[in-house]
C-alpha cells in the first residue's frame, strides 16, 4: 500500500479523536460556566462555582482523553504499522485497530506504561542534544538551545508513535523488549531517520502558513468588525506590566488575537489532517529500517549509558 492509502483507510481514527476531542471541550465549558451560574444563583458565590466548574470540567476531560481519545491514536498507529508490514487492511479498520490495541495493551495501565517509558527514554535523548546549543553559553547559546529543543521536541513526538508502531509490529514479544528495540532502530539507523525532519518541519511550516495564514486573516476581518471591544481590550493592557505593552495599541491588539486564534485552528487541522500523513511517511522508514536488521538485546548497551529510564526498562525485562 502507497502512503496515500494508508493515510486514507486510516483516516477515520482522526476523524474520531477530533469528535472526542471537541466532546472534551464542549463538557469543560459548560461545567465551567454551569459551575458559576449555579453557584451565583444558590450561594452568590460565582468565584467558587468557577474554580469547582474548573475541575470538574478538567477532571472529565482527562477521562474522555485517557480512556477514549487514546484508542483512537494508538489504533491508528497499529493499523498504519500493519499496512506497512503487510500490504494490507480489513474491511471493518477501525474495529480491527481497536481489537489490535486490547489486544497488546491488556489494560490501559499497561498502555500507558508503555507510552510512558517510550517519552521517558527519547526525552533523555533530545534532552543531550539540546545541550549542544546550551554549551555555547551566554543569550546565543540560550537561543540556539530553545532552537534546538523545539525542533528535538517535534521529533521526538514522531519517533515516541514510531516506537510505538514497533511494538505493534513486534507482537511475538513484550511490549517492555519492544520499546528497547525501539529505541536502539533510533540509533542503528539515525541518519536515515533524520531525513524525516525535512518532511516533518516541511510540512508543518507550509501547512502553518497555508492554513494559520488563511484562518488568522478571515479572523482578522471578523474581529475588525468590533473595534470598540478591542479598544477597551488596549485599555487593559495599557495598565499592565511593562512586557504586554505592545498590546495597548487596538490593531496590535486585534492582529495578536487574530494570529493566535488562527493558531488554535491550525493545531487542529494539522493534527488531524496534515500530520497523519506526515506521521505514515515517517512510520514507514521508521519500520522498514528495523524489519530485516531488528535489535538484538547485545545492542541495547548504546542506549543503555545514554537513557537511565532505557536501563530501568531493560532491568525490568
Amino acid at each position: 500500500m502507497t502512503n496515500k492509502e494508508i493515510y486514507k483507510r486510516t483516516l477515520t481514527f482522526s476523524l474520531k479523536k477530533l469528535l472526542f476531542d471537541v466532546i472534551s471541550l464542549v463538557l469543560f465549558v459548560a461545567a465551567t460556566v454551569g459551575g458559576v451560574l449555579l453557584a451565583e444563583k444558590f450561594f452568590d458565590q460565582p468565584v467558587i462555582g468557577l474554580i469547582v466548574g474548573l475541575i470538574i470540567g478538567i477532571i472529565v476531560a482527562v477521562i474522555i482523553s485517557r480512556f477514549a481519545a487514546y484508542n483512537c491514536k494508538a489504533a491508528q498507529i497499529a493499523m498504519m504499522t500493519r499496512a506497512i508490514t503487510e500490504g494490507a487492511l480489513p474491511d471493518d479498520v477501525y474495529a480491527e485497530g481497536k481489537r489490535e490495541v486490547k489486544g497488546r495493551f491488556l489494560t490501559v495501565a499497561v498502555y500507558f506504561a508503555v507510552t510512558g517509558a517510550i517519552k521517558g527514554i527519547f526525552m533523555e535523548i533530545g534532552r543531550l542534544i539540546t545541550k549542544v546549543g546550551d554549551s555555547i553559553g551566554g543569550d546565543t547559546g540560550s537561543a540556539v538551545g530553545s532552537a534546538i529543543s523545539s525542533a528535538v521536541n517535534t521529533l521526538v513526538a514522531y519517533l515516541c508513535d514510531c516506537c510505538l508502531g514497533w511494538v505493534f509490529y513486534r507482537r511475538d514479544i513484550s511490549a517492555g523488549k519492544a520499546t528497547c528495540e525501539g529505541a536502539v532502530l533510533f540509533f542503528r539507523h539515525g541518519k536515515t531517520l533524520l531525513k524525516n525532519m525535512g518532511r516533518i518541519f516541511g510540512m508543518g511550516i507550509a501547512s502553518f502558513l497555508v492554513i494559520g495564514g488563511a484562518f488568522g486573516g478571515g479572523f482578522y476581518l471578523l474581529f475588525s468588525q468590533f473595534p470598540a471591544l478591542f479598544s477597551e481590550g488596549a485599555k487593559l493592557f495599557a495598565e499592565s506590566s511593562d512586557k504586554l505593552q505592545f498590546l495597548s495599541n487596538p490593531l496590535a491588539l486585534t492582529i495578536a488575537a487574530a494570529v493566535l486564534a488562527g493558531a488554535i485552528v491550525w493545531s487542529m487541522i494539522h493534527s488531524v489532517f496534515i500530520r497523519p500523513f506526515v506521521l505514515t511517511g515517517v512510520l514507514r522508514n521508521y519500520i522498514e529500517s528495523g524489519m530485516n536488521d531488528v535489535p538484538t538485546e547485545a545492542s541495547f548497551g548504546a542506549v543503555a549509558t545514554k537513557s537511565a529510564k532505557f536501563r530501568k526498562l531493560q532491568a525490568e525485562l
